[in-house]
């Protein structure tokens, strides 16, 4: 017998309103985790920074941001490695880890089978996911501010625009990831996110790329992330972030939808 929030229609059916209880034992099963494997993921932005912002930014020089101001290579570059760093942060949590919670451990079977709903679950994974992203990029913000990348005040809102693009992330990941089966399907996601690593003007100018190929690299998420941190942090503020921060909204609300949705289909009908 189900017990009784779940037995109701409604947002009772979803969401017990408990999702702490799904953050607290996350937490919890932190304490175990390979702190290496955490760790890697701070560093690896990082390092790209120090060899391609610092060593191959001194034969690069300058480059102008989107107002046409020159910004020294690695002020252009780092903005973009602190979007990738929440990116890498969210999609860690909410990929391969809810995977194998998922399928291996049925560690959601568990939970729903309480009066936790399907809303407290997916809140509280993404949480859990967001609160990684922000670690990342906090730290890496912190690297910007030691070597003098932060070029406006202004930067100090990058890490509320952080906390977003992780939101976004961790939310569509986990969407994806209750409808993959097999490792074979989870590779897909990385097949995505390095061509969006690499070709999201993380490193140059999308301006590079003829037209048709700017168009498609604009539909992607991490392009309005670096875009919006990279006005941040450089001082080159325009209406047009309004739109990137639209964007990560809509991929918010999407991916907690389909969450919601697919884990009281998969547990509960």
């Amino acid at each position: 017998m189900r017990p009784t929030p779940k037995a109701r229609g409604g947002i009772g059916a979803l969401y017990a309103g408990n999702s702490s209880a799904v953050i607290g034992r996350g937490l919890l099963a932190t304490r175990s985790t390979n702190w290496l494997v955490i760790l890697s993921g701070f560093f690896e932005p990082v390092f790209y920074l120090l060899s391609l912002g610092i060593g191959l930014g001194a034969f690069v020089g300058t480059v102008s941001n989107s107002n046409g101001d020159p910004v020294p290579y690695a002020a252009f570059i780092a903005p973009g490695l602190l979007a990738v760093s929440a990116m890498n942060g969210a999609i860690f949590d909410s990929t391969w880890n809810v995977f194998f919670k998922m399928n291996y451990a049925k560690l959601y079977e568990g939970m729903l089978a309480t009066s936790l709903g399907p809303l407290d679950v997916a809140l509280g994974e993404i949480f859990l996911a967001l609160l990684r992203g922000a670690v990342y990029a906090a730290g890496f913000m912190i690297v910007m501010q030691a070597l003098g990348l932060n070029l406006s005040w202004t930067a100090i809102l990058a890490l509320p625009a952080v906390l977003l693009i992780a939101f976004g992330f961790a939310s569509l990941g986990m969407a994806i990831t209750s409808y993959m089966k097999t490792f074979q399907q989870m590779d897909w996601i990385n097949f995505v996110l390095l061509p969006m690593f690499l070709f999201s003007a993380t490193f140059y100018p999308l301006s590079v790329y003829p037209q048709v190929i700017q168009w498609i690299i604009e539909v992607f998420p991490l392009w309005h992330g670096v875009e919006l941190i990279r006005g941040l942090t450089t001082g080159a503020l325009s209406w047009g972030m309004l739109g990137h921060v639209l964007y990560f909204v809509v991929m918010i609300a999407i991916g907690l939808t389909f969450t919601t949705r697919r884990l009281r289909a998969l547990f509960l009908d």
